[in-house]
């Protein structure tokens, strides 16, 4: 059976057409019904990942072609969920490489192809986007061959499968002036070139790398079936650190197109799943009662940046609909995010009324918090901080990341300049045939909070920007983030239109009239750098005298809307954001003005 089996990882560079290729592998091979109303990037759920255009949970699904079941596993092509890539390749046998035929590889496809290369695992790759416009397939193809001899692939390795493709177009073609209009040379590809699951006489063996949760059944997990078979009944042993636990699988499924089958029972080579315990992690060992046995743990890379929640204990908590305020059920959902997700992890030493959380990078926390948020979450979250290590000599080291800028020519001047603002080092830069700059940087990775939005602007929203983390460094300084301070409001109420007008000179508004505000809220930036605590909520004294035109040709400038990234880096460390379904809010973390100097004047004693 499991000869019939290949297992493939769909890997590629952010946007460079993966998601939109499985589509068309999905429509040809007969997944969809004739009639059916199909949504575009079906394996994008998620209603994130639809609204910003990335994959961020990898997702399994399978098709046949002729005798044989192809389980296809989609990743993120994002560097903050480095942890789902590592995850997906421990549980296939091949990986299928998507390269954009205008852009050819990125810094990410080498993070991906380099983990590919580390797991002995041969890619076939796909030449996509062919039919765009300034498609330059073979001088793509040129590149990827480059990418993989930078990358200290095997001779053979540099005779690799390749096909040009369209995901929109649904086609797939040996030659990029093919006239093949279907995906039939991409299945048959993989069905020569990726081999069968490698399995081993004995009884069952199995790495979870994929955890799912039902309401009616709890925990539910699995991976690849290394060895022999399971059956529901059967009497398993969970193992973790040396410490074993029993239990009896109650119920199987495999993979059938976009949905879990339920089986009675599953052979090694299937990506399988399974259900009977709930205490189950990633990387633990599933293996025959009988024979327990457990397997190296699943290597990812570490996390870089930390970041503290706590429950939302302003004066207008639960007034946006939030359903769970208390530190206690923010850690319950904390805890339920680390069970499943690999690049973070909580930090047990926080104090009682604090969940310090650790992650890969400023993107996923982000996902993180809106996820949260969207469910009926409230809470305060500090400014992200990076993760500081000391060498055996006691110097100072940080995380350092490789970022890649493409942007146009005349926005050179003002990007190099915030990236030097930054502690980053020019190490590479390259001009395209089409007028556009390439920059490569060395950063540190708090060099790169909030830099994102910042870069956007400079660029006109035309620059693309990539990051791969590349070890850690020597501390490089201090990284200047924001230049101004904050204007804060002094008493509760609503914000009016008459301290809005007056307010406005002094920096930039960050709500609109009428919003509810409470003492030591910022409302604003100001245009200094300092804080300016101010009264928003006065109103003018009445008087007999009375102006037809004053009050109504007076002009509010426009208050400044944040997301959450651009939130989260825009916070100092004496402050933090507010986050509730409806609002995010800016506010010091202490609220009394007269108790916020005396924290303040202690500090400046103790430098």
């Amino acid at each position: 059976m499991s000869s019939y089996v290949r297992n493939i990882g769909i890997i590629a560079h952010v946007d460079h057409g993966k998601t939109t290729l499985v589509d068309a592998i999905f429509r040809q091979a007969g997944l969809f019904r004739e009639n059916q109303a199909i949504v575009d990037r079906v394996m994008d759920r998620n209603d994130l990942e639809r609204e910003k255009g990335i994959t961020i949970l990898s997702k399994v699904a399978s098709v046949r072609y002729k005798d044989f079941k192809i389980n296809i596993v989609d990743t993120p092509g994002h560097a903050d969920f480095g942890g789902e890539v590592e995850r997906v390749l421990s549980m296939v046998d091949g990986v299928l490489l998507v390269v954009d035929a205008c852009e050819g590889p990125m810094p990410q496809t080498r993070f991906v192809l380099k983990k590919a290369f580390e797991n002995r695992l041969k890619p076939i790759v796909c030449i996509n986007k062919i039919d765009r416009e300034g498609a330059r397939p073979l001088e793509a193809y040129d590149k990827t061959i480059d990418l993989f001899i930078d990358l200290g692939a095997d001779e053979e390795d540099l005779f690799f499968p390749h096909l040009y493709t369209s995901g929109a177009g649904g086609f797939a073609r040996m030659h990029p002036g093919g006239g093949e209009q279907d995906m039939r040379e991409l299945f048959e590809m993989i069905i020569n070139a990726v081999p069968p699951p490698a399995l081993s006489e004995g009884s069952f063996l199995l790495q979870v790398n994929n955890l799912d949760y039902s309401e009616y059944l709890g925990r539910i997990f699995g991976g690849k079936a290394l060895r022999g078979k399971v059956k529901v009944g059967d009497k398993l042993v969970r193992t973790r650190e040396g410490r074993q636990t029993n239990f009896t699988a109650t119920k199987i499924w495999i993979y059938e197109g976009l949905s879990l089958s339920e089986v009675a029972e599953a052979e090694a080579g299937e990506i399988v799943m399974i259900s009977g315990l709930d205490d189950v992690l990633v990387s633990d060992t599933i293996a025959d009662a009988a024979q327990p046995e457990e397997l190296a743990p699943i290597q990812i890379e570490p996390p870089t940046l930390s970041m503290e929640f706590y429950a939302n204990q302003s004066p207008l908590a639960g007034k946006d609909g939030g359903k769970f305020l208390t530190i206690q059920k923010i850690r319950e959902r904390l805890q339920k995010e680390e069970s499943v997700n690999v690049a973070m992890r909580i930090d047990p030493e926080a104090p009682l009324d604090t969940v310090k959380v650790f992650a890969r990078g400023e993107l996923q926390l982000a996902i993180l918090i809106e996820t949260m948020r969207r469910e009926g979450f409230e809470m305060a979250i500090s400014r992200p901080r990076v993760i500081l290590r000391k060498d055996p000599d006691g110097q100072t080291l940080e995380p350092i990341e490789i970022v890649t800028l493409e942007l146009p020519e005349e926005a050179m001047g003002p990007v190099m300049e915030e990236m030097s603002r930054r502690r980053g080092e020019l190490r590479n830069m390259t001009k395209d045939d089409r007028g556009g700059l390439h920059l490569e940087y060395s950063i540190p990775t708090r060099g790169l909070i909030g830099f994102r939005s910042n870069y956007l602007t400079m660029t006109r929203g035309l620059g693309l920007i990539s990051q791969l983390f590349d070890g850690y460094s020597q501390y490089r300084g201090e990284v200047v983030s924001r230049t101004r301070g904050s204007l804060i409001a002094k008493d509760p109420g609503k914000i009016t239109r008459y301290a809005y007008e007056d307010i406005q000179e002094r920096g930039q508004m960050f709500f609109d009239v009428g919003t509810d505000v409470y003492g030591g809220m910022i409302i604003g930036e100001c245009s200094r750098d300092e804080d300016m605590v101010v009264n928003i909520i006065k109103t003018k004294a009445a008087t007999n005298i009375r102006s037809s035109t004053a009050e109504t040709t007076t002009v509010l400038d426009p208050f400044r809307e944040f997301s959450l990234e651009e939130a989260l880096s825009w916070l100092r460390d004496d402050e933090l954001l507010e986050v509730t379904p409806k609002m995010l809010r800016f506010r010091k973390r202490i609220l009394d003005h007269s108790q916020r100097k005396v924290s303040e004047r202690k500090a400046e004693a103790h430098v």
